[in-house]
């Protein structure tokens, strides 16, 4: 079973995704939020679940969608994941990713 971490980063773009929500409705936003959370829960079992992400580094970078989000996340090791960011489906996630 895979170990999930959270970066600054993607609790960052939460909050940011959270907040935006909530301007029109904060039941909407924790359900988004909560489902986010959800979905990458999925990856401790099956950590190859995403598509591969094509990046410049290299790295094992995957993307895992819920609804319209991208949840963005690079495979360190069999047993470690860092979810990197969750990202709109209609941003361009590549200057958000380190290279």
């Amino acid at each position: 079973m895979a170990t999930i971490t959270w970066t600054n980063q993607s609790e960052f773009w939460l909050k940011e995704i959270f907040d935006y929500i909530a301007l029109d409705n904060a039941i909407a936003a924790a359900n988004v939020i909560n489902g986010i959370y959800d979905k990458a829960q999925l990856l401790e079992q099956n950590p190859n679940l995403g598509y591969r992400y094509n990046h410049e580094s290299g790295l094992d970078i995957r993307i895992l969608l819920y609804d319209h989000y991208r949840i963005t996340y690079l495979i360190k090791s069999n047993d470690q994941i860092d979810i990197l960011g969750v990202f709109h489906g209609a941003l361009d996630i590549e200057k958000h990713l380190v290279s």
